[in-house]
């Protein structure tokens, strides 16, 4: 190769990185925080954009699992009440002979697993729509967690959910170092093993994929398992930030994780997309709303920005469809 084609071929690596969606919602965000800061006094201190990673951090988990369901054709509609499910259960499993709090939290994980693989097992081998199984199933654990817990909160007293909540190394938040950690670990997955090969061939033609040998049923439920683990975690994050659960905390999950998802250039329809893009996506949607809190705006005006950008968004990835 020619010093010439090697550089012609640079460039485009270049170009084709500056154009994508993932660099171009970091671009956005920048430059929000860059203007707001000359708008609101105070709002470009390290203090105040920490805060704001630290808030995103949480829908950038439940953004995780959702990205795996939506790039593989499905979404999941029950992660608000598995993040629910996750902060009311915990204090449920508290263990005297488990000091270090860590049993509940393994115990926790693997009941929102199990109900993201039932999501799955009902997609897959029941061939239930994504959105009618998912629903269902978020009715169902809102119906079990009013029974469970009622109107009262439950309050953690688990050293290690308290840790994670509201511990700072280095000056940085745990819940941050926790998502960077979860970032690593999604996007080797999705971008370098075969799991993830079959995971976009899946989402991008399900009969192709299954003629190509994909295992289309284990898939599934692997990454509805997946997002029930993430909801899990977000809501183990939640309850240590807040101290304690109650239902309805994890509410305000399900439309920011689907925004954060799209935002990020993640196709709705599946089959194309990127974790990368998710992680500004949840920065940029916080940001957002903090924008709207300086300013004094209700939460009805909150609500109707989001609703109409995920409807443009939603607009956009069905035009980017059709041309694939």
């Amino acid at each position: 190769m020619s010093i010439l084609d090697a550089g012609l071929l640079s460039r485009s690596r270049i170009l084709a990185v500056v154009t994508s969606r993932p660099f171009l919602t970091f671009a956005i965000v920048a430059l929000v925080w860059i203007v707001a800061s000359f708008v609101s006094r105070g709002f470009g201190a390290y203090g105040h954009l920490r805060y704001l990673v630290e808030l995103a951090a949480v829908i950038g988990i439940v953004a995780a699992g959702q990205t795996f369901v939506v790039i593989a054709g499905g979404i999941d509609l029950s992660v608000a009440a598995i993040v629910t499910v996750a902060a009311v259960g915990l204090p449920l499993f508290a263990i005297d002979a488990d000091p270090t709090g860590l049993t509940p939290i393994l115990a926790v994980l693997a009941m929102t697993t199990v109900i993201g693989l039932v999501n799955g097992l009902g997609v897959a081998l029941l061939r239930v729509h994504p959105m009618i199984m998912t629903l269902a199933m978020a009715t169902f654990l809102q119906g079990l967690l009013i029974i469970i817990a009622g109107g009262s909160a439950v309050t953690a007293s688990n050293p290690l959910v308290s840790w994670v909540g509201n511990a700072r190394p280095f000056g940085v938040p745990a819940g941050i170092l926790v998502w960077v950690v979860v970032s690593v670990v999604v996007l080797v997955v999705m971008h370098a093993t075969p799991f993830g090969a079959r995971l976009f061939a899946m989402g991008a033609g399900p009969l192709a994929a299954k003629l190509s040998g994909v295992p289309i049923a284990t898939t599934t439920m692997a990454v509805y398992g997946i997002s029930g683990f993430m909801a899990g975690l977000a809501g183990i994050l939640v309850l240590g930030m807040n101290g304690q659960g109650y239902v309805g905390i994890g509410d305000p999950y399900l439309l920011a994780s689907i925004a954060a998802v799209v935002l990020g250039g993640t196709s709705i329809l599946g089959g194309l997309g990127t974790y990368a893009g998710s992680i500004p996506g949840a920065i940029l949607l916080v940001t957002i709303t903090a924008l709207i809190t300086v300013v004094n705006a209700s939460p009805g005006w909150r609500s109707i920005l989001f609703g109409t950008l995920i409807l443009a968004l939603l607009l956009l990835s069905g035009r980017e469809a059709a041309r694939r």
